[in-house]
């Protein structure tokens, strides 16, 4: 059997990296050029480390009705819906204690050492405190809430990318934005391989485990990669809404795969929230994940393989 050529670019986009891979090389170009413009569509719109971004300019209109573009209104419903479909473990209102944390830019900016946070743990705003429309694509934010999209709105990019690298080349496309992978088209013989992995630029290791999907998307959420200190306190970027605080979870690692992305995104950073009852939560909803706990032990739930067995996940739909 002729192994499929692929057509490879690596490239940086969103503060992190930024992968595309298509099974017809011939149309890479093309491909990336059409992900390069999903993915700057979505840093204007998304992101809140951009004043100019509308994002930015939502969180500055307190009490306010603003009206919000396409792009930003799908990228506020896939929050809105991740937030409902998790009880609130994902909540898009974190944004308020992400800052307050450190994280106030993109990861490469962030200063690995700093003065003591003056963190007071409370529980969030919560997502139900936004009156948001997705037919009027109208918003209003209370006083002292802050969105932060960043657990869902780069896993929407991934998949949105992927779409419009695949209507733009054809075949078969694979987009990962620092390790949310989507992929579209047609998939190269035996699927697209992926490398469950707690940091997405580490070098693919044979002895990683490796799934194959054919369709929809996986992503990784942990507590081992995005971390700083200040202080002695050793912070992270995953917020624990019923605190404030960065979570405390007995998991360091998830990775889940899903019908997109953004559905995997979800999961996997609901499961870090979650604690120890994340894997019933996933077996619930038949989402195949790999769940990594503080001292390295694996467990794996609704069909993950194990290792040196079946590498084929059907993406749950």
């Amino acid at each position: 059997m002729t192994a499929t050529v692929l057509g490879i670019a690596d490239d940086r986009a969103l503060g992190g990296s930024l992968r595309v891979i298509v099974t017809r090389p011939q149309s890479l170009v093309a491909a990336k050029a059409a992900v390069d413009e999903v993915v700057a569509a979505i840093d204007r719109a998304a992101s809140r480390f951009r004043p100019d971004s509308e994002i930015s300019l939502v969180n500055g209109r307190p009490d306010q009705v603003t009206i919000v573009s396409p792009l930003l209104a799908q990228a506020i419903a896939a929050a809105m819906r991740g937030a409902e479909l998790t009880a609130g473990a994902v909540d898009p209102t974190v944004g308020a204690a992400v800052r307050l944390a450190g994280y106030d830019g993109d990861f490469a900016s962030i200063e690995q050492q700093g003065l003591p946070p003056r963190l007071v743990a409370q529980r969030i705003p919560g997502w139900k405190a936004i009156r948001f429309s997705p037919a009027t694509r109208s918003i209003l934010i209370p006083h002292g809430v802050e969105l932060d999209l960043g657990a869902t709105a780069k896993a929407l990019a991934s998949d949105l990318a992927a779409a419009a690298a695949c209507q733009a080349a054809g075949g078969g496309v694979l987009v990962s934005l620092g390790g949310d992978i989507a992929v579209a088209g047609e998939a190269p013989s035996g699927g697209w391989l992926v490398q469950a992995s707690e940091d997405s630029t580490a070098p693919v290791s044979e002895a990683g485990e490796t799934i194959s999907i054919t369709n929809g998307g996986v992503a990784t959420s942990g507590t081992t990669v995005r971390r700083w200190m200040r202080g002695s306190a050793e912070l992270h970027h995953i917020v624990d809404p019923s605190t404030g605080m960065p979570v405390d979870s007995c998991w360091r690692t998830a990775t889940v795969v899903a019908a997109t992305c953004v559905d995997a995104n979800i999961a996997s950073t609901a499961a870090i929230v979650m604690g120890d009852k994340a894997a019933a939560w996933l077996e619930l909803n038949r989402l195949a994940a790999r769940l990594v706990l503080r001292d390295g032990t694996v467990r794996r739930t609704a069909g993950w393989p194990e290792p040196n067995k079946s590498k084929l996940i059907p993406t749950i739909l």
